[in-house]
């Protein structure tokens, strides 16, 4: 049995509440009833993982180019289908993120590998089944205490959940999550020796992902304070978001969904140059971050 498999679930969003599934509110789910997110088409849905127990599989990919880095997810996917990012670290495995689906197929390969130390998750959207997981792992979970309001379930005696404060925060020595702002107050990235994971804290573009001889002005990434309703950030909070990740060197950034991973000496150099593409784009040209470097 897993524990919280009987509490409620957006079937949107993937979000778990303290309430039972048996006994369902008759209003929206907090975090999908909000203007970065949307209530679909077909109206608000509810679930559990055991209503969903045996309808997915969860699945695993050890990266290609760095094999002690491992992609999670779960097809079909539940909730927004996010991938989590297992780290194993000198210091114990890290959790980046975190998907909403849970299985004892899952349990068994992570407690393989020596289970977790800590899991760190990017922003409200991904706390999905933390409680749970942490329950199972015996893990403490850190999420960025700005964005404390959107927690929908009470920690249990048996977890810890711990608010970050400050802007960068080593969870183990070398893995560092920084707050970067921006999609929410709290959005956060890790870094980890030349790893950037971003989530959708800066988003993956379409044109990032082939690198050859492509054109000035090809942009890799997106800066958005919602993703689906297409509504861009700031030139200001874009600014402060570069800011935050300048003293950082990295080579690699690894996005929101499998395969949305971008290994190139440069890619540092591209976040800068998209950003100011998309300032550029949104009419601000003169705005201080298009001088620096």
């Amino acid at each position: 049995m897993i524990e919280g498999e009987d509490l409620l679930l957006c079937s949107t969003c993937g979000t778990q509440f303290d309430t039972p599934a048996s006994n369902p509110p008759s209003g929206y789910c907090r975090i999908c009833d909000d203007p970065r997110q949307y209530i679909p088409v077909t109206g608000q849905s509810w679930t559990s993982l055991k209503a969903e127990a045996g309808k997915h599989e969860t699945k695993w990919k050890q990266d290609e180019h760095d094999p002690r880095i491992w992609s999670i997810w779960a097809e079909p996917k539940l909730g927004i289908g996010q991938r989590a990012l297992l780290l194993q670290t000198p210091h114990g495995n890290i959790l980046w993120d975190c998907i909403a689906y849970l299985d004892q197929p899952l349990i068994d390969f992570i407690n393989s590998l020596g289970g977790l130390e800590a899991m760190v998750i990017s922003h409200p959207h991904f706390y999905t089944t933390h409680i749970s997981w942490s329950a199972t792992f015996s893990c403490p979970v850190y999420v960025h205490s700005l964005d404390q309001q959107w927690l929908s379930r009470t920690p249990l005696p048996s977890t810890k959940r711990v608010l970050l404060k400050k802007q960068y925060e080593e969870i183990v020595p070398g893995v560092t999550a920084i707050k970067v702002g921006g999609h929410f107050e709290g959005s956060m990235v890790l870094h980890w020796d030349g790893h950037l994971f971003i989530a959708d804290t800066f988003v993956n573009v379409p044109s990032g992902f082939y690198r050859k001889d492509r054109p000035k002005g090809t942009t890799s990434f997106s800066f958005m304070w919602s993703i689906p309703n297409m509504i861009p950030l700031s030139p200001d909070t874009i600014h402060d978001m570069w800011k935050a990740v300048k003293p950082y060197d990295f080579t690699v950034t690894h996005g929101l969904f499998q395969g949305w991973t971008i290994i190139d000496e440069n890619v540092k150099q591209s976040v800068l140059e998209s950003m100011k593409i998309q300032v550029r784009n949104q009419g601000f040209a003169e705005h201080a971050l298009l001088h620096e470097e």
